[in-house]
C-alpha cells in the first residue's frame, strides 16, 4: 500500500481502477454500480486519463490488478476487492470483512490465478450498458 495525494475531483470518494477491456472487469463495474446505490465508489479504467492524472508516479498500469485509491492510500489485488466490498450494501461488507481473515498471500495467489485466466473465461468487453446520468457521474475517463 502506497500513500498518494487525495482525490480532487470528488473529495473523499474512493476510485476503483480496472482493466477497461476485460469482460469480467466490465461486469464487476456493473456490479459495483448496482450494489452501491449511494454512489460511494467512483470507477475509472487503468488505461484512462484519470489513472494517469491521479497516479502519475505509478508507471504503466498492471492490467492484471484492480487498484483502489481510498483515503490517500493505494490498494491492489485482493485487498482492493475486499475494501470495495465494504462500501457496498449488505451482505457485501460482511463478506469483505470475512474475506480479510484469509491471509493476504493466499488471497493474492487466488486473485492472480483468476486474473491470469479472466480473458479466456470472460473475453473482452465489447459492449457496455448505457449508464444512467447518476452512474455516468461516477465513471471517470
Amino acid at each position: 500500500m502506497t500513500t498518494v495525494a487525495a482525490s480532487t475531483a470528488a473529495p473523499g470518494a474512493p476510485i476503483v481502477f480496472y482493466d477497461g477491456e476485460c469482460g469480467f472487469c466490465n461486469r464487476s463495474v456493473q456490479f459495483v454500480l448496482d450494489h452501491d446505490p449511494d454512489g460511494k465508489v467512483l470507477l475509472a479504467p487503468l488505461q484512462g486519463e484519470t489513472f494517469r492524472d491521479r497516479l502519475p508516479d505509478h508507471g504503466p498500469p498492471d492490467l492484471n490488478s484492480m487498484l483502489l485509491l481510498d483515503e490517500g492510500r493505494l490498494f491492489d489485488r485482493s485487498s482492493a476487492v475486499l475494501r470495495v466490498m465494504r462500501r457496498l450494501r449488505f451482505p457485501w461488507p460482511l463478506l469483505g470483512r470475512l474475506g480479510a481473515i484469509i491471509p493476504r498471500p493466499i488471497r493474492d495467489r487466488a486473485y492472480d490465478y483468476f486474473a491470469a485466466r479472466r480473458y479466456r473465461w470472460f473475453g473482452v468487453a465489447e459492449a457496455c450498458r448505457l449508464p444512467s446520468p447518476e452512474e455516468r457521474a461516477r465513471l471517470l475517463p
